[in-house]
């Protein structure tokens, strides 16, 4: 580990696509993160200013609030791969530029001005990450947590609290909402898959750290704030389940493709199988529609042979 002191050099890594006073937000809290050596921005071909923002940036030039930014370097890409793609640059882009941490946040969450902090006391992991909170109801949690061994999925804050052992809550993380990733797991295991566009690429990468072996965690005293998303999961089968249902026919498209690999890859046949008739009743009986049910089956056979272009046909 290449280090200052006894310090690891942490590179924060942005990936954005048109949320250009979102990208500026979370700039401004990261100026004020102490331990950042560096910002890496992944501009995923914004349409909306955000690369002529970006590029306009000097290094060590007064920000809006009077004092020095953060050194930010930005890459713009010549189109737009999604989130994933954007993770998979980043990623790769922060390990060439010699960083220990690497630090993983979308453009619309916030972490807490104590957020780095808190993780670093917890070093004897390898991807390990802070409770992800509703901005708007900071008790709340944006994402569900399913905790470790058991079936017991909790909403809340002090659900996660009473859970952690030491304030740490093992076998669990939300990808990329402010983790940290070291560089021996990123050269163990690589980067994450840029052809899974969006949908199940973060998901797929704590999988396949998993299955190396990685010590993933969730550090019950940090925070990551993030806008609402809403209720995840449609009920279906009367209620015992749920099903994510999107009205987006490219994120629909993404999901029911990645989701099936993953199942497939890391579960198995069977838990791929129970996937393909969730969806089938879902959109035979719970919503009916004959369309979803087709784009379903497009999408999920393009995945069983390796196709990850056909989502292309779904971009605005």
């Amino acid at each position: 580990m290449t280090e200052q002191g006894d310090r690891p050099r942490i590179a924060a890594v942005v990936v954005t696509f048109n949320r250009l006073s979102l990208l500026q937000r979370l700039l401004e809290r990261l100026d004020t993160v102490a331990g950042v050596d560096e910002v890496l921005v992944v501009d995923n071909a914004s349409t909306d200013g955000t690369s002529e923002w970006l590029a306009s940036l000097e290094p060590g030039a007064e920000g809006a609030d009077g004092h020095a930014e953060r050194r930010v370097v930005a890459r713009t890409l010549t189109s737009n791969t999604g989130g994933a793609g954007g993770f998979a640059e980043g990623v790769a882009w922060a390990v060439e530029r010699g960083a220990d941490l690497v630090w993983l946040m979308d453009d619309d969450g916030v972490p807490a001005s104590d957020c780095l902090d808190r993780l670093l006391a917890v070093r004897d992991r390898d991807f390990w990450g802070p409770v992800v909170v509703d901005e708007a109801a900071p008790e709340r949690l944006v994402f569900p947590i399913r905790l470790p061994g058991g079936t017991r999925v909790v909403h809340d804050v002090a659900a996660v609290e009473r859970a952690a052992s030491d304030g740490v809550l093992d076998g669990i993380v939300i990808p990329f909402n402010g983790v940290l990733v070291t560089r021996e797991l990123v050269e163990r295991i690589g980067i994450p898959r840029a052809d899974f566009f969006i949908w199940g690429d973060d998901h797929e990468y704590r999988l396949r750290a998993e299955a190396a072996g990685a010590r993933i965690a969730t550090v019950a005293g940090a925070r990551f704030l993030h806008p609402s998303v809403g209720s995840l999961g449609t009920p279906m089968m009367f209620g015992r389940t749920t099903y994510n249902h999107s009205p987006s026919d490219l994120k629909h498209y993404c999901m029911a493709r990645n989701n099936l690999v993953n199942q497939r890859d890391y579960n198995g046949w069977p838990h791929a199988l129970a996937f393909v008739v969730k969806t089938a009743w879902f959109y035979t009986f719970t919503r009916p529609s004959p369309r979803r049910l087709a784009l379903s089956a497009r999408a999920m056979y393009a995945g069983l042979r390796g196709d990850f272009t056909g989502h292309g046909r779904y971009l605005r």
